[in-house]
């Protein structure tokens, strides 16, 4: 059964990470999370990602996600930054802008998985280009959607690593 195990930030800060132990390995979560066509099963921002022909998950990698909110539907090109299974597999949003990833640690009862998320400065520096005056808004909804996003996302890969 999955259990929460920390909260370590607030909703203004440019990084966020959350962590649950899944009773599953960290090798068959990593197989779970690193196959990114599923990642639009959990997450409530992303419906779904595709990778680029003769792509997986490797190093260097890229892939597109297709990303829906109330009036608004986006696609973003992402590039694999760490790909060592049973460890970490993370992706960068445009390659440098945000910063996505996920951790797996053994532990008592199954794996510690955590996912993170960090707005990186050439995101920042995108956004004050892309959005001018409305640069702030645009961020802080970025940033909301990651804080609540994440626990949600880790919730629904637990129930599906645990196959409830």
């Amino acid at each position: 059964m999955s259990d929460w195990t920390s909260r370590d930030s607030t909703p203004s800060d440019l990084t966020f990470s959350d962590s649950i132990v899944v009773a599953c390995s960290p090798e068959a979560l990593y197989d779970l999370v690193s196959d990114v066509p599923r990642m639009g099963r959990w997450s409530p921002v992303c419906t779904g990602c595709w990778w680029d022909e003769g792509q997986s998950a490797q190093v260097g990698a890229w892939f597109t996600g297709r990303n829906e909110v109330p009036g608004r539907v986006w696609e973003t090109r992402s590039r694999v930054v760490a790909a060592e299974r049973g460890r970490e597999f993370a992706f960068a949003v445009g390659g440098d802008r945000v910063r996505w990833g996920f951790t797996f640690v053994p532990v008592d009862g199954g794996t510690r998985l955590t996912e993170s998320w960090e707005f990186l400065p050439a995101g920042l520096a995108a956004f004050a280009e892309l959005y001018g005056q409305d640069a702030p808004r645009q961020i802080a909804d970025r940033t909301r959607a990651a804080h609540e996003g994440i626990p949600a996302t880790l919730a629904a890969i637990a129930r599906t690593a645990e196959g409830r």
